[in-house]
């Protein structure tokens, strides 16, 4: 089995554990459950250990004698190892914060900071059903501030941790959904350290609001879509269904910002046709915007926390449409700045691109 396969097997089954074993965090934006991992050629995985789909995993993670390996029955296939607890982890902001709360690492070396850990449609009940963005403790920051992030920047950089950046946030009220918060703290980030950043928000009102954050020095933007099947953004993504506002806002992005540092997720396993995904990453990437296609990720406490991921062998099939449509149109994700792109670390996108499954 060669790593791109290995990997899409483990992002769609996770491996079983012991209960002591740290499993990563249970609530918040993204994709969450599970830890960061690197196989033998230094590909970073992000390993689902938490869930009801991984009680029926056939992989298994062990340690013995210090060492981490993934065995499938009683067969090891490969040694891992867990990406290391940064130092910055346990330090304070010159408020008091600890660094931890305001941003942590994601796969090898991305920063990444949920600015605003709220969202306008949780309270009219029409968030996105996967999500877990306020599935948070009370102890978590609910608005993490730009000099915060700043300083976090800058320590995380200079310990050899982070070499970029994501900011998410949940959709703020008001017509530029968040990009005035992102571009703020950009802002501050850049005055601490030089490192790329990768912000993700819906589309705003105008694209006056995506020039905002062009001149705030950010280098890649995430507008997420999630799914191209319009029956299931009507039923999981309600506020996302106007497909066509998403391609509005894309080509903007990719006038400003350039082909292939804009993204779009594109999660599998909503509910939607192998069509769907294929006829919209065809598009999307003929306007120089990277398809972002993982598999979905049940999070405890949504709507879709007892659904399976798709199987390998469909996510197999969808990668190799996916990557034979970059190659043809000249998009590669590996010159992504900054973000989920450039990270990889919850995608084989990276690594089909390579070596198709």
């Amino acid at each position: 089995m060669n790593t791109t396969r290995l990997k899409i097997e483990l992002l769609c089954r996770g491996a079983r554990t012991e209960e002591s074993i740290d499993k990563g965090r249970k609530g918040g934006a993204g994709p969450t459950g599970g830890r960061y991992f690197t196989l033998p050629d230094e590909t970073c995985i992000e390993i689902p250990l938490q869930g009801k789909f991984v009680e029926s995993s056939p992989y298994r993670l062990v340690q013995t004698h210090g060492n981490w390996r993934v065995l499938r029955g009683t067969r090891s296939l490969v040694e891992v190892k867990p990406v290391p607890r940064p130092r910055f982890y346990e330090k304070a902001t010159s408020d008091g914060t600890p660094m931890r709360k305001v941003a942590v690492l994601h796969g090898k070396d991305c920063l990444a900071s949920t600015v605003y850990s709220k969202c306008v449609y949780w309270s009219s009940g029409k968030q996105c059903q996967f999500c877990g963005i306020e599935l948070w403790h009370s102890e978590r920051l609910i608005r993490k501030q730009p000099k915060q992030l700043g300083e976090v920047a800058e320590a995380a950089f200079k310990e050899g941790a982070a070499k970029h950046i994501t900011l998410t946030t949940g959709t703020p009220p008001g017509p530029d959904k968040g990009a005035l918060m992102l571009a703020e703290t950009t802002k501050a980030i850049k005055e601490h350290v030089n490192m790329p950043v990768h912000v993700q928000l819906e589309p705003p009102h105008n694209t006056k609001f995506l020039e905002i954050l062009r001149d705030a020095g950010i280098d890649t933007v995430g507008i997420h879509i999630e799914s191209f099947d319009e029956k299931v953004l009507n039923h999981v993504c309600p506020v996302k269904s106007n497909v066509k506002e998403y391609f509005e806002a894309w080509k903007s992005a990719v006038e400003l910002f350039r082909e292939g540092q804009v993204s779009t997720f594109i999660i599998a396993g909503l509910g939607e046709t192998d069509e769907s995904i294929l006829l919209g990453v065809e598009k999307a990437a003929r306007i120089g915007v990277i398809p972002y296609l993982l598999p979905l990720r049940p999070i405890a406490g949504t709507v879709f926390e007892n659904v399976s991921p798709p199987p390998p062998r469909r996510m197999i099939k969808l990668y190799r449409s996916l990557v034979e449509t970059l190659h043809r149109v000249g998009l590669d994700p590996r010159k992504s700045k900054a973000g989920c792109v450039r990270c990889g670390a919850c995608s084989a996108l990276q690594e089909a691109f390579l070596f198709p499954p």
